[in-house]
């Protein structure tokens, strides 16, 4: 069962010249935390604009060099800091015609021509490859050129997608402006079912809170996320773009500090009691999803919000599947197709594609076995890359 309430916030802004405008919301949600830190000031409110220093910006082959590059040599300018960009090809790889290798090579060029510290190339999607190589840390304002930059929201970050203009300015500023967004806070309550997993939760807040948020983040809370592994919580936040969400954001926890101690990095526990939202926090509204009684989800033709329990679609004709994605081919998707796959062979007429979403996810699913049960099934491997998904690549469908 899905619960819906709205809290009502009261600022002087709202109500000046009554009594209400000695009445001040003094709680900070985590997002409007990262926020004033990131602009330098003690708080902000829902609404306001400022202007913040970012502390990490990502940009892919399709959406930062080609773009950035003939504005910056316009302008004269430099990037303000390469150690603190990011750089990775993963849209157009492997390239598929001469248009795709120029835009790699001009990517590379790029890289190279301004000294940029970090580059990915072919290594995997970008917003996988931030999580996997430990470049996230809570509290951090993430930038990022594609609207799944949320992603990087499961360690406690403030990330959004910014447009090529805007990220072509902060790659030579450092600084950026934003609306300070009203949070929507969601609980995720109960056990998952067999077969049910964070993309299932997405998909059913895509259909019950629609997919336009705009100037909204979403801070999903309860005891349902803390029991999810990181690869899941990316999920979350990664589709908050779905909603049309600015962020999405989980609090840090124990779980966060464990991720990143593997990936190479050390926090102490004093960073979960910086990165939280205050208990008197001013919510929009707050959602609470009973993961308990919630199946496996359809999205169908043509929309995420167009979704429905498994149960509601039979006897459809499938041409191709694709295993892939952002959000949809970490070690954790591999293993669960694996699962279904064991001993079975892919139907006749039907194709089935896998992209692991970075090099890092292949080489330990080709160690566990888990490739070879894909394979052995029928299952066809294609390099790491965001292809089929972003229309670019291997994987794509005919007319009709």
């Amino acid at each position: 069962m899905i619960y819906f309430y709205t809290l009502i916030e009261l600022s002087s802004a709202n109500v000046e010249g009554s009594q209400c405008d000695r009445i001040t919301v003094t709680g900070q949600t985590l997002s409007q935390k990262i926020i004033a830190r990131a602009a330098g000031r003690d708080a902000v409110m829902p609404g306001e604009i400022v202007t913040v220093g970012v502390d990490l910006l990502m940009a892919h082959d399709s959406s930062g060099p080609r773009r950035w590059r003939p504005r910056l040599e316009e302008l004269g300018a430099r990037l303000w800091d390469p150690s603190k960009v990011v750089i990775v090809s993963d849209h157009y790889v492997p390239a598929v015609n001469a248009a795709s290798a120029a835009i790699l090579q001009q990517t590379r060029e790029f890289v190279r021509d301004y000294g940029v510290e970090t580059f990915f190339d072919m290594e995997g999607i970008c917003h996988a490859l931030l999580a996997e190589r430990g470049l996230l840390s809570p509290g951090m304002f993430v930038a990022g050129g594609d609207s799944h930059t949320p992603m990087a929201g499961a360690f406690g970050c403030y990330a959004a997608g910014f447009g090529a203009t805007d990220t072509t300015a902060i790659a030579a500023t450092g600084e950026t402006w934003t609306t300070v967004p009203e949070t929507i806070r969601v609980s995720l309550n109960g056990q998952f079912k067999k077969g049910v997993s964070a993309k299932d939760i997405m998909l059913t807040l895509c259909r019950d809170l629609g997919m336009d948020n705009s100037f909204r983040a979403v801070e999903y809370v309860g005891d349902g996320v803390r029991a999810l592994p990181m690869a899941e919580r990316l999920v979350l936040t990664n589709m908050a773009a779905e909603l049309g969400c600015e962020t999405g954001i989980v609090a840090p926890d124990e779980t966060t500090l464990a991720y990143l101690e593997g990936a190479g990095r050390s926090f102490g526990s004093a960073m979960l009691v910086e990165w939280q939202s205050d208990p008197d926090a001013a919510y929009l509204h707050h959602h609470i999803v009973d993961i308990s009684s919630l199946g496996p989800q359809i999205a169908a033709p043509h929309s995420p919000a167009n979704t429905d329990d498994i149960a509601q679609f039979t006897d459809v004709e499938v041409d191709q599947c694709y295993i892939g994605a952002c959000v949809g081919a970490k070690d954790e998707d591999l293993r669960m197709a694996a699962s279904v796959l064991a001993g079975q062979t892919v139907a006749k007429g039907t194709r089935l594609l896998i992209a692991p979403a970075t090099t890092g996810v292949t080489q330990r699913a080709a160690s566990d076995g888990t490739l070879a049960t894909l394979t052995e099934a029928g299952a066809i491997i294609m390099p790491s890359g965001c292809g089929a998904c972003a229309g670019m690549g291997a994987g794509l469908l005919a007319e009709g």
